[in-house]
Formats: structure tokens, C-alpha cells, sequence
């Protein structure tokens, strides 16, 4: 006799040592992203201080620097987590651009980790 179906597969079991390696990289890639989408938005703040409102923001002129360099560690970490959980090219530029399109960084960071976490079932 034949069990009835529901029309829903298993779940296929990720490997321990695989979810692992794909954990780290989420959490750096995580980080990077906070990092990055913080210092972006002082740098916007700092642009929009000295362009539209006309102060002396000398001060802060290490943010775009910074920001800079962020978004480097963003980049590698981003690429390190995409071909990690095996994503397409396009996933993996649209979450590259998010870097440097303010509060873009905070989204599609918490977008991956939530497709990342269900995918390889991490908890």
C-alpha cells in the first residue's frame, strides 16, 4: 500500500561542515554590510552637509576613505558568501550595488540572510 503524498518534497540535509562554512561567511558578510551601509550613510549626511548646506565638514573627510575600504571587505565578503551558497551572477550584483546606494545595504543584507538561512536550514 502507498503512502499518500502531499505534494511537498523533503528537504534535502544540508552537510554539517558545509552549513558551517556558509554560517561564517553570512556572518561576515553580515558585518561588512552594517559597516558599510553605516559609513555610507555618514557619508551621504557629510555630502549633504557640505553641498546643500554650505558647512565646513573637514572633519569628516576620512568617512569616504573609510567607506571606501568598507566596501572593499563588503565586496570580498559578499563574494565569498555568494560562492559559498552557490548564487547566480545577477544575486550577486545586485547585493555588490547595495553597498553604495544608501539604506540599500541594510535591506538586501537582511534579504540574503534570510534566503541563506532557510537554504541551508541554519539556525
Amino acid at each position: 500500500m502507498s503512502t499518500p503524498t502531499t505534494g511537498t518534497q523533503p528537504t534535502p540535509k544540508i552537510h554539517p561542515e558545509r552549513q558551517r562554512r556558509v554560517k561564517t561567511a553570512l556572518r561576515f558578510f553580515s558585518v561588512a554590510a552594517w559597516v558599510t551601509g553605516i559609513l555610507l550613510l555618514l557619508l551621504t549626511a557629510r555630502m549633504i552637509m557640505q553641498y546643500l548646506l554650505g558647512m565646513d565638514v573637514s572633519a569628516l573627510a576620512w568617512v569616504a576613505r573609510v567607506h571606501g575600504l568598507a566596501y572593499i571587505a563588503f565586496l570580498m565578503a559578499s563574494l565569498n558568501l555568494g560562492l559559498k551558497a552557490r548564487w547566480a551572477a545577477s544575486t550577486w550584483v545586485v547585493t555588490a550595488i547595495s553597498g553604495v546606494v544608501p539604506f540599500l545595504s541594510f535591506w538586501v543584507e537582511a534579504k540574503r540572510r534570510r534566503e541563506v538561512t532557510e537554504k541551508f536550514q541554519l539556525a
